[in-house]
């Protein structure tokens, strides 16, 4: 049964209404999810999360543990035994090939990725300290040459340090940086006056 309609000579039934409605709906649905799928939002996202960005690598065939240890002005230290410490953050504590292996729809796959990564989400003004550890060696005799590079985020992403350091043995700590972040985020003096920051100190065997 139709309703009458308030205007002369139109008409319209509760299923147009329903079918007009719904329309209306997807509408508003799909310019929600274009706000939230817009690149530059994403961007302004990512921007939030990081102001620098620590990362060493070693070689991809090289099954040995490195660590990654930096330490920021106040004099705390983050690594794997302690993987989040006021601003800073162990993103990737990689074991050599331990961690390598996922398993995906009930499949291994192996990713052979030697990184490490501490994410710096704020700062404090003062000397930051990255130094590299060599924790388990199993390729015997053979040293590992390991990158070191510092990414800064914010407000532009850009490289401003990079440098490629060897541990030769088991227990081997080489300071990769040291460096000063100024109060407006600018990195400045950097030198590599060594500093241990691991509490142990193995006798090579």
């Amino acid at each position: 049964m139709r309703r009458r309609s308030a205007y002369p000579g139109y008409s319209t039934d509760p299923f147009t209404d329903l079918l007009f409605n719904a329309l209306l709906g997807f509408t508003f649905l799909f310019l929600i999810a274009i706000v939230f799928m817009n690149p530059s939002h994403q961007r302004e996202g990512a921007k939030l999360k990081a102001e620098y960005i620590i990362t060493i690598n070693w070689p991809e065939t090289r099954t040995d543990d490195i660590d990654l240890w930096v330490q920021d002005p106040t004099g705390e230290v983050v690594s794997y035994l302690q993987r989040e410490v006021a601003w800073m953050h162990l993103d990737r504590d990689d074991r050599g090939d331990i961690n390598d292996k996922v398993i995906v729809e009930g499949k291994e796959i192996i990713h052979p990725l030697n990184q490490e990564i501490v994410t710096l989400r704020g700062f404090v003004p003062g000397e930051y300290v990255v130094n590299i550890y060599y924790y388990d060696d199993r390729s015997p005799g053979e040293s590992v040459p390991v990158s070191v590079k510092i990414e800064r985020v914010n407000p532009v992403f850009k490289l401003v340090y990079v440098d490629q350091l060897e541990l030769k043995q088991v227990d081997d700590e080489l300071t990769a940086t040291r460096f000063t972040l100024k109060n407006d985020g600018e990195l400045a003096d950097l030198n590599q006056l060594p500093v241990r920051l691991t509490p142990y100190n193995l006798e090579p065997s």
